[in-house]
């Protein structure tokens, strides 16, 4: 895990900075804080998918539990209010919408800290001026999407990225020009206006040419959900629809991310395996930073040096079912 110190309004600046730089990333904010904590209300902190945190939202307790939920929330593209400590000191009954991580501090102290994810506005570029093309860039932008209109063969695929969607809409004027210099840019989505039988002459031409297969099969063809018998401006409609429908998805991703790929979002090939402290039930990082202990063949991991001592002491008040299975 990186920590990058900033503090303050800095926060907000690097949220802009990454952004605008197309990196997914959760932001948390501590809403309430029961002391002695180290976090502070109104305290923030950026998560990135990768775990590299910009700013403060508490100490060594706090920090791996809102890392990892916050992780979980860039996978799932849903916010979260997390409430951190222990079940009794919340009480039996916790307000619906809200997740109870328990965390083991020797302070005592407990925060409520809101996670939301920050999806990077889409940017989409068209390939065409037809009414079509024209129609779809404007309903792009009515969603804060960024849009960009080219010509048929002035594809700026200098200017694309691995998060760039390209559609190529040139209707038979330089179709496999622009599908070619837009899948050589391996963005995250290529996507030709076409009937079936057209693009699918379209990647035969091209797989001839030489272009690479891995390529060509990430280029959708036709797109635009099926509305049925719909006008030349309609099919706009239908092609944002799809990929409004794939971004929800989390499908629109930096093609170098593909192979980790969900139903649901995109796992971080950072995630880290997860384990249970059998001394305080707080869910940890399965790896060196979580003071491992083997005992009878099994690896144990703890969120604190206090813990593992606990567990030292006596192992098997903590492992109750195998205790039982030896007996």
């Amino acid at each position: 895990m990186d920590y990058v110190a900033v503090d303050g309004w800095d926060v907000v600046t690097r949220a802009a900075e990454l952004s605008s730089q197309g990196e997914e990333f959760a932001l948390a904010t501590v809403v309430w804080r029961q002391g002695p904590s180290s976090g502070q209300q109104g305290s923030r902190a950026i998560v990135t998918a990768s775990g590299q945190v910009y700013g403060w939202i508490g100490g060594a307790c706090a920090e791996p539990a809102v890392i990892r939920e916050a992780q979980r929330v860039i996978r799932e593209r849903r916010p979260q209010l997390l409430l951190l400590g222990t079940p009794e000191q919340f009480g039996s009954v916790v307000p619906e919408g809200m997740a109870t991580v328990p965390i083991s501090c020797q302070s005592e102290g407990a925060l409520q800290v809101y996670v939301e994810p920050v999806i990077p506005t889409p940017n989409l570029t068209i390939v065409g001026r037809s009414p079509m093309a024209q129609t779809l860039a404007d309903l792009a932008r009515a969603l804060g999407w960024r849009s960009e209109l080219s010509d048929r063969g002035q594809l700026p695929a200098a200017n694309l990225d691995a998060r760039s969607i390209v559609v190529i809409a040139t209707q038979g004027h330089g179709d496999e020009e622009a599908v070619e210099l837009a899948a050589l840019a391996n963005p995250a989505f290529v996507g030709l206006v076409a009937s079936r039988k057209r693009g699918e002459a379209v990647l035969g031409y091209l797989a001839d040419r030489g272009v690479p297969e891995h390529l060509l099969d990430k280029v959708h063809t036709p797109i635009g959900i099926d509305l049925g018998q719909t006008s030349h401006r309609e099919i706009a409609v239908a092609i944002l629809a799809e990929l409004v429908q794939l971004r929800v998805a989390g499908q629109l991703i930096p093609s170098g991310a593909a192979d980790t790929a969900t139903a649901g979002g995109h796992q971080p090939s950072s995630m880290p395996e997860e384990a249970v402290d059998p001394v305080c039930g707080m869910t940890v990082s399965a790896d060196a930073s979580s003071h491992p202990v083997v005992d009878k063949g099994v690896t144990y991991y703890f969120c604190r040096v206090g813990c593992r001592d606990s567990f030292l002491e006596n192992p098997a008040a903590y492992t109750p079912d195998l205790a039982h299975q030896e007996a």
